[in-house]
């Protein structure tokens, strides 16, 4: 059932999706649709580990900047194409995640929220406050600017218009949710199921938490780091407040939370509400009320998890796959003796 629904929300939206750049030309729309794509895989990556431990981490955003930040200094100071930095700097995000994660999943409820908050924002200060770290530039505050080849260069990730950007997003997208419905139906997505239903009566059946929670945190961290690394080459500019800001675990963890978090498309669902909302209000009153969207998405949060504590994709699936009819059929006193 749960397949099927996937597929019957999911296939006009992925098809949608995929003329929309051709239906509407303009190059706004296309960047701002693009922009819904990236937080759509980013908060599918975030729920990856999140979504299906049941620990909320803040501090993913740090994920995003160690691999943006590897993809930027491999491109500008070895020349190493920005394809390839993407999985090296994913791969360096996913290491440094086991030690993190062996350390703070010993953690339960707040203190684990809070020490992946402590996790990203030492990370940010540090870089912000570093210009050169054993010969590497980073520049602090200022951040990295990937300099131009001229023209289109697939190899060098620099196209002239958006709708390259916008389809790399969208395989992206579909990439992590075929990877979740993968896991969903391997044995580690049953263990991770085990253990955030009961962690102790999973370990009493041999299931090793930690291993396995280190498992989905590494990979949860090499996808959000290649989602840190396009979204350098996208504005071919990064640094530290914007990559690896607190701002980014809130959004990656809201539109989750909202859209519905241990399934396959409610972070699209999130993302796709909230993003438009967020940039609405931004553009509106943000030169009014700094941080609006902030309380806007804590207001949402609140009624989310009021009304609808398994996101906004639980009543969607209640509509679209109706329960199966059951017939009773009455008994007769003679035939209950019969039997």
């Amino acid at each position: 059932m749960r397949a099927s629904f996937t597929l019957i929300l999911g296939l006009p939206l992925f098809v949608a999706a995929l003329i929309l750049p051709f239906v509407v030309a303009d190059s706004y729309v296309v960047h701002s649709a693009a922009m819904v794509l990236y937080f759509a895989y980013m908060a599918s990556s975030w729920n990856f580990v999140c979504g299906y431990v049941g620990q909320v981490s803040l501090g993913h955003a740090a994920f995003s900047g160690i691999a943006g930040y590897a993809s930027v200094l491999l491109f500008t100071g070895l020349g190493l194409s920005p394809w390839i930095g993407m999985i090296l700097g994913g791969l360096l995000a996913a290491a440094i995640s086991v030690p993190v994660g062996y350390a703070t999943f010993r953690l339960k409820g707040p203190y684990f929220t809070l020490t992946s908050i402590a996790f990203a924002e030492i990370m940010r200060i540090w870089l912000e406050n570093t210009d050169e770290f054993l010969g590497i530039p980073l520049k602090g505050a200022q951040g990295l600017t990937v300099p131009p080849v001229g023209g289109t260069s697939f190899l060098a990730f620099q196209f002239d218009g958006k709708l390259p950007y916008y389809f790399i997003i969208l395989a992206m997208l579909v990439g992590v949710m075929v990877a979740t419905h993968l896991m969903e139906r391997s044995r580690l997505g049953f263990y991770l199921k085990a253990i955030r239903g009961n962690r102790d009566g999973a370990e009493a059946l041999g299931i090793d938490p930690t291993r396995y929670c280190l498992t989905a945190l590494a990979l949860s961290a090499f996808l959000t780091g290649l989602g840190g690394a396009y979204y350098a080459q996208l504005f071919r500019y990064i640094n530290p407040e914007r990559n690896m800001g607190i701002d980014l675990s809130i959004d990656m963890a809201v539109m989750t939370i909202v859209g519905g978090q241990g399934t396959i498309l409610g972070p699209t669902l999130g993302a796709l509400v909230l993003h438009p909302v967020g940039e609405m209000v931004r553009a509106t009153l943000g030169g009014h009320v700094l941080g609006l969207h902030l309380i806007i998405y804590g207001v949402v949060l609140m009624l989310a998890v009021l009304y609808f504590p398994k996101g906004i994709i639980a009543p969607l699936q209640r509509w679209l796959t109706p329960a199966p009819k059951t017939t009773v059929t009455a008994v007769t006193p003679k035939e209950v003796e019969g039997r």
